[in-house]
């Protein structure tokens, strides 16, 4: 399939917006509620290697944006699928079902990091941060320097009074 016939397919079957942003790659914009039904169509469409998983944080908007990055080795197409959820609950369903253990190391990331809660991962655990009880690092409002004060700063090394006065 070419990515013309697949942008026809893409908007007749789910009523959005698919765009060419330029050879073999395919953006689409879906709501989070369809992000599922999506996903198992572009699996079922030859799509069946998840590529990436990301979050990007728009604290002044309260959302998240996950970007989900699909390749077809068979159509050499990357389609890149955007949704967003609401930072105060980040919550949606998890893609191990479609794309398994893939899917669930980076859920598992982005849940260490942003928080987003992937409702049917089996292992949320830590990945990185085992020890770690504060807000998840990445977000965007987290403070870097209060917590290298906290956890690491010496008043009574003078090299560092600078950094943290």
């Amino acid at each position: 399939m070419n990515e013309k016939e697949l942008i026809k397919k893409i908007e007749s079957e789910f009523g959005i917006k698919a765009e060419k942003q330029r050879d073999r790659r395919i953006w689409v914009t879906v709501k989070r509620k369809r992000l599922m039904k999506l996903c198992r169509f572009l699996y079922e469409e030859n799509f069946e290697h998840l590529s990436a998983i990301s979050v990007t944080d728009f604290p002044e908007e309260k959302v998240y944006e996950l970007t989900y990055h699909l390749w077809s080795y068979r159509d050499k197409i990357l389609i890149t699928v955007k949704t967003k959820i609401p930072r105060n609950k980040p919550e949606i369903e998890s893609v191990t079902p479609i794309w398994g253990e893939s899917a669930q190391i980076h859920e598992r990331e982005l849940h260490e990091l942003f928080g987003v809660k992937f409702n049917g991962n089996p292992d949320l655990s830590p990945l990185f941060l085992e020890d770690w009880n504060k807000e998840p690092p990445f977000r965007k409002d987290f403070n870097w320097r209060e917590y290298v004060r906290e956890e690491y700063y010496d008043e009574k090394n003078e090299r560092e009074k600078p950094y943290f006065v």
